[in-house]
Protein backbone atom coordinates (compact mmCIF):
# COMPACT_ATOMS: atom_id res chain seq x y z
CA UNK A 1 0.00 0.00 0.00
CA UNK A 2 0.68 3.65 -0.35
CA UNK A 3 2.81 5.43 2.12
CA UNK A 4 1.34 8.69 3.30
CA UNK A 5 2.28 12.40 2.01
CA UNK A 6 4.79 14.24 3.39
CA UNK A 7 5.20 17.60 4.35
CA UNK A 8 8.23 17.47 2.10
CA UNK A 9 6.33 17.02 -0.68
CA UNK A 10 3.52 19.45 0.47
CA UNK A 11 6.87 22.21 0.33
CA UNK A 12 7.55 20.76 -3.09
CA UNK A 13 4.03 21.90 -4.45
CA UNK A 14 4.53 25.19 -2.38
CA UNK A 15 8.26 25.86 -3.98
CA UNK A 16 6.70 24.68 -7.83
CA UNK A 17 4.18 27.76 -7.47
CA UNK A 18 6.54 30.49 -6.17
CA UNK A 19 7.11 31.70 -10.38
CA UNK A 20 10.08 35.10 -9.48
CA UNK A 21 12.07 32.66 -7.40
CA UNK A 22 15.42 32.35 -10.01
CA UNK A 23 16.77 29.48 -10.86
CA UNK A 24 19.99 29.85 -8.16
CA UNK A 25 17.25 30.46 -5.40
CA UNK A 26 15.05 27.19 -6.35
CA UNK A 27 18.33 25.25 -5.84
CA UNK A 28 18.88 26.14 -2.91
CA UNK A 29 15.36 25.47 -1.21
CA UNK A 30 14.30 21.68 -0.63
CA UNK A 31 13.61 19.83 -2.44
CA UNK A 32 17.02 20.24 -4.52
CA UNK A 33 18.62 16.84 -4.11
CA UNK A 34 21.57 15.35 -6.43
CA UNK A 35 19.30 13.40 -8.23
CA UNK A 36 17.32 17.05 -9.32
CA UNK A 37 20.48 17.94 -9.93
CA UNK A 38 21.68 15.26 -12.28
CA UNK A 39 17.83 15.27 -14.10
CA UNK A 40 18.29 19.11 -14.93
CA UNK A 41 21.66 19.05 -15.99
CA UNK A 42 20.98 16.19 -18.66
CA UNK A 43 17.95 17.77 -19.78
CA UNK A 44 19.75 21.44 -20.18
CA UNK A 45 22.43 19.34 -22.18
CA UNK A 46 20.06 17.39 -24.27
CA UNK A 47 17.55 20.12 -24.79
CA UNK A 48 16.36 19.01 -28.23
CA UNK A 49 15.26 15.74 -25.53
CA UNK A 50 12.56 17.44 -23.54
CA UNK A 51 12.21 21.18 -24.85
CA UNK A 52 10.84 23.67 -22.57
CA UNK A 53 7.26 24.59 -23.13
CA UNK A 54 6.16 21.53 -23.96
CA UNK A 55 3.05 19.23 -22.92
CA UNK A 56 4.28 15.97 -21.59
CA UNK A 57 2.70 12.98 -20.69
CA UNK A 58 3.61 10.72 -17.99
CA UNK A 59 3.31 7.16 -17.67
CA UNK A 60 2.93 6.84 -13.89
CA UNK A 61 2.33 2.80 -12.38
CA UNK A 62 2.62 4.20 -8.87
CA UNK A 63 6.20 2.15 -8.39
CA UNK A 64 9.17 3.57 -7.53
CA UNK A 65 10.50 4.31 -10.80
CA UNK A 66 7.73 6.15 -12.13
CA UNK A 67 7.33 8.33 -8.77
CA UNK A 68 10.87 9.05 -9.24
CA UNK A 69 10.16 10.47 -12.45
CA UNK A 70 6.61 12.20 -11.37
CA UNK A 71 8.43 13.92 -8.67
CA UNK A 72 11.33 15.06 -10.26
CA UNK A 73 9.64 16.36 -12.81
CA UNK A 74 7.11 18.07 -11.17
CA UNK A 75 10.40 20.04 -9.15
CA UNK A 76 11.74 20.73 -12.23
CA UNK A 77 8.89 22.09 -13.66
CA UNK A 78 8.82 25.88 -12.96
CA UNK A 79 12.27 25.48 -14.28
CA UNK A 80 11.57 24.37 -17.92
CA UNK A 81 7.59 25.43 -18.12
CA UNK A 82 6.38 22.24 -18.80
CA UNK A 83 2.47 21.11 -18.56
CA UNK A 84 2.37 18.13 -16.96
CA UNK A 85 -0.44 15.04 -17.59
CA UNK A 86 -0.80 11.87 -15.74
CA UNK A 87 -1.92 8.68 -16.97
CA UNK A 88 -1.93 5.46 -15.31
CA UNK A 89 -2.41 2.34 -16.81
CA UNK A 90 -4.81 -0.49 -14.49
CA UNK A 91 -3.94 -4.03 -16.19
CA UNK A 92 -6.11 -5.76 -13.47
CA UNK A 93 -3.77 -8.44 -13.15
CA UNK A 94 -4.47 -8.46 -9.01
CA UNK A 95 -7.13 -7.45 -7.09
CA UNK A 96 -5.86 -4.53 -5.31
CA UNK A 97 -5.34 -2.65 -8.91
CA UNK A 98 -8.59 -0.84 -8.49
CA UNK A 99 -7.41 0.60 -4.90
CA UNK A 100 -3.47 1.73 -6.24
CA UNK A 101 -5.34 3.43 -8.70
CA UNK A 102 -7.58 5.37 -6.78
CA UNK A 103 -4.99 6.01 -4.01
CA UNK A 104 -2.45 7.50 -7.01
CA UNK A 105 -5.40 9.33 -7.93
CA UNK A 106 -5.85 11.14 -5.13
CA UNK A 107 -2.49 11.88 -4.51
CA UNK A 108 -1.87 13.54 -7.71
CA UNK A 109 -4.52 15.53 -7.54
CA UNK A 110 -3.36 16.96 -4.50
CA UNK A 111 -1.02 17.85 -6.67
CA UNK A 112 -3.18 19.86 -8.94
CA UNK A 113 -1.97 17.31 -11.84
CA UNK A 114 -4.60 16.17 -14.44
CA UNK A 115 -4.82 12.52 -13.64
CA UNK A 116 -6.23 10.25 -16.31
CA UNK A 117 -6.01 5.84 -16.36
CA UNK A 118 -7.23 3.28 -18.51
CA UNK A 119 -8.50 -0.24 -17.26
CA UNK A 120 -7.59 -3.11 -19.59
CA UNK A 121 -9.58 -6.30 -20.19
CA UNK A 122 -7.97 -10.09 -19.31
CA UNK A 123 -7.50 -10.14 -23.30
CA UNK A 124 -5.77 -6.68 -24.02
CA UNK A 125 -2.94 -7.90 -21.23
CA UNK A 126 -3.24 -11.60 -21.20
CA UNK A 127 0.60 -11.37 -20.73
CA UNK A 128 3.68 -9.17 -21.28
CA UNK A 129 3.80 -8.06 -24.86
CA UNK A 130 0.04 -7.88 -24.78
CA UNK A 131 -0.17 -5.65 -21.80
CA UNK A 132 2.91 -3.47 -23.31
CA UNK A 133 1.52 -2.71 -26.59
CA UNK A 134 -2.01 -1.84 -24.72
CA UNK A 135 0.54 0.83 -22.84
CA UNK A 136 1.51 2.14 -25.77
CA UNK A 137 -2.07 2.15 -27.69
CA UNK A 138 -3.47 4.06 -24.93
CA UNK A 139 -0.69 6.47 -24.46
CA UNK A 140 -0.64 7.40 -27.84
CA UNK A 141 -4.57 8.09 -27.90
CA UNK A 142 -4.25 10.05 -24.83
CA UNK A 143 -1.70 12.24 -26.19
CA UNK A 144 -3.55 12.80 -28.92
CA UNK A 145 -6.38 13.52 -26.84
CA UNK A 146 -4.68 15.76 -24.72
CA UNK A 147 -3.41 17.53 -28.31
CA UNK A 148 -6.99 18.21 -29.58
CA UNK A 149 -7.84 19.26 -26.28
CA UNK A 150 -5.12 22.13 -25.53
CA UNK A 151 -4.32 23.11 -29.34
CA UNK A 152 -1.71 25.65 -27.98
CA UNK A 153 0.46 23.06 -26.41
CA UNK A 154 0.28 19.79 -28.12
CA UNK A 155 1.46 16.71 -26.34
CA UNK A 156 4.16 15.10 -28.60
CA UNK A 157 6.01 13.77 -25.54
CA UNK A 158 5.43 10.57 -23.49
CA UNK A 159 7.66 9.72 -20.60
CA UNK A 160 8.07 6.83 -19.08
CA UNK A 161 10.99 5.73 -15.82
CA UNK A 162 12.68 3.02 -17.18
CA UNK A 163 16.12 3.09 -15.33
CA UNK A 164 19.05 1.75 -16.32
CA UNK A 165 18.38 -1.40 -14.18
CA UNK A 166 15.49 -2.16 -16.86
CA UNK A 167 17.76 -1.68 -19.51
CA UNK A 168 20.15 -4.27 -18.02
CA UNK A 169 17.21 -6.62 -17.73
CA UNK A 170 16.21 -6.18 -21.57
CA UNK A 171 19.63 -6.69 -22.96
CA UNK A 172 19.96 -9.97 -21.12
CA UNK A 173 16.40 -11.26 -21.78
CA UNK A 174 16.97 -10.17 -25.78
CA UNK A 175 20.45 -12.01 -25.97
CA UNK A 176 18.78 -14.83 -24.31
CA UNK A 177 15.89 -14.60 -27.34
CA UNK A 178 18.94 -14.40 -29.83
CA UNK A 179 18.76 -11.26 -30.74
CA UNK A 180 19.66 -8.75 -33.35
CA UNK A 181 22.07 -5.79 -32.91
CA UNK A 182 18.90 -3.89 -32.67
CA UNK A 183 17.00 -5.99 -30.13
CA UNK A 184 20.98 -5.60 -27.74
CA UNK A 185 20.70 -2.18 -27.86
CA UNK A 186 16.68 -1.54 -27.17
CA UNK A 187 15.62 1.20 -24.29
CA UNK A 188 16.81 4.06 -25.89
CA UNK A 189 16.65 7.45 -24.52
CA UNK A 190 14.14 8.21 -27.05
CA UNK A 191 11.96 7.01 -30.13
CA UNK A 192 8.88 7.81 -32.25
CA UNK A 193 5.84 5.97 -31.60
CA UNK A 194 3.45 7.44 -33.92
CA UNK A 195 3.36 10.63 -35.62
CA UNK A 196 4.66 13.43 -33.76
CA UNK A 197 4.59 11.79 -30.64
CA UNK A 198 7.99 10.74 -29.33
CA UNK A 199 8.94 8.64 -26.32
CA UNK A 200 11.17 9.67 -23.81
CA UNK A 201 13.05 7.56 -21.01
CA UNK A 202 14.86 10.52 -19.34
CA UNK A 203 15.73 8.13 -16.17
CA UNK A 204 18.29 5.55 -17.96
CA UNK A 205 20.96 6.89 -16.11
CA UNK A 206 18.80 6.41 -12.60
CA UNK A 207 19.27 2.44 -11.44
CA UNK A 208 16.57 0.86 -9.39
CA UNK A 209 18.59 1.35 -6.39
CA UNK A 210 18.87 5.77 -7.09
CA UNK A 211 15.02 5.41 -7.57
CA UNK A 212 14.85 3.45 -3.98
CA UNK A 213 16.37 6.04 -2.47
CA UNK A 214 15.45 9.06 -3.59
CA UNK A 215 11.65 8.09 -2.74
CA UNK A 216 12.87 7.06 0.97
CA UNK A 217 14.60 10.35 1.47
CA UNK A 218 12.11 12.82 -0.09
CA UNK A 219 9.35 10.50 1.69
CA UNK A 220 7.43 10.53 -1.41
CA UNK A 221 4.38 7.85 -1.92
CA UNK A 222 4.76 4.26 -3.66
CA UNK A 223 2.35 1.73 -4.54
CA UNK A 224 3.70 -2.17 -4.79
CA UNK A 225 2.46 -3.69 -7.43
CA UNK A 226 2.23 -7.89 -6.31
CA UNK A 227 2.36 -9.18 -10.16
CA UNK A 228 6.12 -7.76 -9.76
CA UNK A 229 6.52 -11.04 -7.55
CA UNK A 230 5.00 -13.06 -10.03
CA UNK A 231 7.59 -15.27 -11.31
CA UNK A 232 5.57 -16.33 -14.30
CA UNK A 233 6.55 -13.48 -16.07
CA UNK A 234 10.22 -13.57 -17.58
CA UNK A 235 11.18 -9.82 -16.37
CA UNK A 236 10.68 -10.65 -12.73
CA UNK A 237 12.60 -14.04 -13.10
CA UNK A 238 15.77 -12.13 -14.43
CA UNK A 239 15.10 -9.31 -11.85
CA UNK A 240 14.98 -11.27 -9.05
CA UNK A 241 16.79 -14.51 -9.95
CA UNK A 242 19.27 -14.09 -12.72
CA UNK A 243 20.71 -10.45 -11.49
CA UNK A 244 21.57 -10.97 -8.03
CA UNK A 245 22.88 -13.71 -9.07
CA UNK A 246 25.37 -12.31 -11.36
CA UNK A 247 25.52 -8.55 -8.73
CA UNK A 248 27.25 -11.55 -6.25
CA UNK A 249 29.70 -12.74 -8.54
CA UNK A 250 30.78 -9.19 -10.28
CA UNK A 251 29.00 -6.81 -8.12
CA UNK A 252 28.32 -3.79 -10.59
CA UNK A 253 27.41 -5.44 -12.82
CA UNK A 254 23.83 -4.44 -13.52
CA UNK A 255 24.80 -0.89 -14.36
CA UNK A 256 27.78 -2.19 -17.18
CA UNK A 257 25.21 -4.13 -18.46
CA UNK A 258 23.00 -1.10 -19.11
CA UNK A 259 26.09 0.73 -20.08
CA UNK A 260 27.02 -1.72 -22.92
CA UNK A 261 23.61 -0.96 -23.82
CA UNK A 262 24.03 2.43 -24.80
CA UNK A 263 27.35 2.08 -26.47
CA UNK A 264 26.14 -1.07 -28.64
CA UNK A 265 22.97 2.17 -29.20
CA UNK A 266 25.67 4.18 -30.60
CA UNK A 267 27.18 1.47 -32.60
CA UNK A 268 24.08 0.45 -34.55
CA UNK A 269 23.60 4.50 -35.26
CA UNK A 270 27.02 4.60 -36.69
CA UNK A 271 26.34 1.58 -38.48
CA UNK A 272 23.40 2.82 -39.91
CA UNK A 273 25.12 6.09 -41.03
CA UNK A 274 27.69 4.24 -42.66
CA UNK A 275 25.50 2.16 -44.41
CA UNK A 276 23.59 4.92 -45.70
CA UNK A 277 26.94 6.80 -46.97
CA UNK A 278 27.66 3.14 -48.64
CA UNK A 279 24.16 3.09 -50.26
CA UNK A 280 24.16 6.52 -51.73
CA UNK A 281 27.46 5.27 -53.80
CA UNK A 282 26.24 2.02 -54.92
CA UNK A 283 22.29 2.99 -55.93
CA UNK A 284 20.94 4.48 -58.76
CA UNK A 285 17.37 4.82 -60.43
CA UNK A 286 17.81 1.21 -61.46
CA UNK A 287 18.85 0.15 -58.02
CA UNK A 288 21.70 -1.28 -56.41
CA UNK A 289 25.11 -1.90 -58.48
CA UNK A 290 25.34 -6.13 -58.07
CA UNK A 291 28.97 -5.27 -59.30
CA UNK A 292 29.22 -3.42 -56.06
CA UNK A 293 27.42 -5.65 -54.11
CA UNK A 294 29.20 -9.16 -54.18
CA UNK A 295 32.76 -7.39 -53.74
CA UNK A 296 31.85 -6.88 -50.27
CA UNK A 297 31.68 -9.79 -47.17
CA UNK A 298 28.13 -11.32 -47.22
CA UNK A 299 28.25 -9.82 -43.57
CA UNK A 300 28.58 -5.77 -44.87
CA UNK A 301 26.63 -6.94 -47.89
CA UNK A 302 23.76 -7.77 -45.47
CA UNK A 303 23.86 -5.06 -43.70
CA UNK A 304 23.55 -2.61 -46.87
CA UNK A 305 20.29 -4.87 -48.14
CA UNK A 306 18.78 -4.39 -44.59
CA UNK A 307 19.19 -0.91 -44.63
CA UNK A 308 17.92 -0.60 -48.37
CA UNK A 309 15.08 -2.90 -48.30
CA UNK A 310 14.06 -1.18 -44.76
CA UNK A 311 14.19 2.67 -46.35
CA UNK A 312 12.19 1.16 -49.61
CA UNK A 313 9.34 -1.17 -47.65
CA UNK A 314 9.47 0.86 -44.40
CA UNK A 315 9.85 -2.68 -42.47
CA UNK A 316 12.49 -5.05 -42.00
CA UNK A 317 12.77 -8.69 -43.11
CA UNK A 318 13.86 -12.01 -41.50
CA UNK A 319 17.18 -12.58 -40.89
CA UNK A 320 16.92 -16.00 -42.49
CA UNK A 321 15.74 -14.22 -45.81
CA UNK A 322 17.87 -11.72 -45.57
CA UNK A 323 20.73 -14.09 -45.45
CA UNK A 324 19.18 -16.43 -48.41
CA UNK A 325 18.94 -13.04 -50.56
CA UNK A 326 22.93 -12.24 -49.68
CA UNK A 327 24.14 -15.42 -50.69
CA UNK A 328 21.92 -15.58 -53.81
CA UNK A 329 22.85 -12.21 -55.27
CA UNK A 330 26.73 -13.54 -54.77
CA UNK A 331 29.30 -14.06 -57.36
CA UNK A 332 28.54 -16.08 -60.41
CA UNK A 333 25.42 -16.89 -59.12
CA UNK A 334 22.57 -16.65 -61.91
CA UNK A 335 19.84 -14.10 -61.80
CA UNK A 336 17.06 -14.41 -59.80
CA UNK A 337 13.92 -13.09 -57.40
CA UNK A 338 12.60 -13.92 -54.03
CA UNK A 339 8.58 -13.16 -52.65
CA UNK A 340 8.94 -10.91 -49.89
CA UNK A 341 5.99 -9.79 -47.22
CA UNK A 342 2.93 -7.74 -48.28
CA UNK A 343 3.69 -8.58 -52.17
CA UNK A 344 7.07 -7.20 -52.51
CA UNK A 345 9.39 -8.69 -54.88
CA UNK A 346 13.54 -8.34 -54.32
CA UNK A 347 14.94 -9.12 -58.20
CA UNK A 348 18.04 -9.45 -59.21
CA UNK A 349 19.80 -9.33 -62.79
CA UNK A 350 23.83 -9.28 -63.61
CA UNK A 351 24.09 -5.33 -63.16
CA UNK A 352 21.43 -4.56 -60.73
CA UNK A 353 19.21 -5.78 -57.50
CA UNK A 354 15.98 -4.36 -57.65
CA UNK A 355 12.87 -4.24 -55.17
CA UNK A 356 9.60 -3.82 -56.55
CA UNK A 357 6.02 -3.05 -54.74
CA UNK A 358 2.83 -5.13 -55.27
CA UNK A 359 1.20 -2.95 -57.68
CA UNK A 360 4.13 -3.25 -60.09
Amino acid sequence: MALTQTKNAQNGIRWNNQNSMSQSTLKDKKPWSHWHNRLHKYIQANKELIPDDSSLLLAVSGGQDSMTLLKLFLDLQRLHKWQLHIWHGDHGWHSNSTQIRKELENWCKKQSLQFTFSKGTKKETANEEAARNWRYENLIKQAKNISSKYTKYPCNYILTGHTSSDRAETLIINLARGSDLAGLSSLRKKRVLSDNIQLIRPLLSFSREDTAQFCKKMRIPIWVDPSNQNLNLTRNIIRQEIIPVLEKLHPGCSQRIASLSERLSHYQNNQKELAMLALNAIKSQDGLDRKSLIKLPITARSILLSKWIHTLMSKTISASQLEEISLKIGEEKPPGYIQLSEGWTISWDKEFVQLYPKHI
